[in-house]
């Protein structure tokens, strides 16, 4: 097996630079949106909170393929959406960054809001409101300081996601090679095609990618 041969091929650079950017575009919008939704859901009640409580909590144990189909329903050409986006996600990047974003949503909300309802920080958050902190004080003086080893956890979680997310992904994205075929579908595409040794050489720099991510949170978990 020529490694160096499999690794310097454009089926395989393409997949992989296009799996960077999904990953990339994706985790600065489970950033923006993920921590400031675990803030909301940490501090509210009522048929809202469990609404969308459960919707972000869904794609943990929902199919994927079954995510992506419901998505592709809401987002596709006769959906509710396509009054505002038309075509313009489906079957192209945009559709590849939905699907990642998705996925690895859960990871990163979860775990943030499990850290803002803790007893220490709902005692820090009294204490800041006694003192006439408004809102977004509290938010970015005391609760962010708090959370920010599970914000940086959710983060490698949410992006571990994004990077081995198939079924939504292949839904969203269709598969369409050398524009929406993504390091994970690459793969799939190569058995399919019967290239193994391919497939070997792209599972092992996931492999890779997955072992960095693991050893970065280990170190969050010691360093506590």
């Amino acid at each position: 097996m020529d490694i160096a041969a499999i690794l310097s091929d454009s089926a395989t650079l393409n997949p992989l630079g296009l799996s960077a950017k999904v990953m990339g575009v994706a985790g600065v919008l489970q950033l923006l949106v993920g921590v400031p939704l675990a803030f909301w859901l940490s501090r509210s009640k009522g048929v809202l909170h469990n609404f969308i409580d459960t919707a972000v909590t869904l794609p943990l144990v929902f199919p994927p393929v079954a995510t992506g189909f419901v998505l592709l329903f809401l987002l596709g050409r006769h959906g509710p959406a396509a009054e505002l986006f038309g075509d313009t996600i489906i079957f192209g990047f945009p559709g590849l960054v939905v699907a990642a974003f998705i996925a690895g949503l859960p990871l990163l909300v979860k775990p943030v809001q499990a850290a803002l309802k803790s007893a220490e920080t709902w005692k820090l958050r009294e204490v800041a409101a006694v003192l006439g902190k408004s809102e977004t004080e509290i938010f970015l003086k005391v609760l962010l300081p708090c959370a920010k080893r599970s914000i940086a956890a959710g983060t490698l979680l949410a992006l571990a996601r994004s990077l081995g997310e198939v079924g939504m992904s292949l839904m969203l994205g269709g598969n369409v090679i050398g524009r929406t075929n993504t390091l994970s579908l690459e793969i799939y595409n190569a058995v399919f095609n019967g290239e193994f040794e391919r497939a070997a050489v792209l599972s092992s720099i996931i492999g890779i990618a997955s072992i960095t991510i693991f050893s970065a949170l280990k170190k969050f978990s010691d360093a506590e």
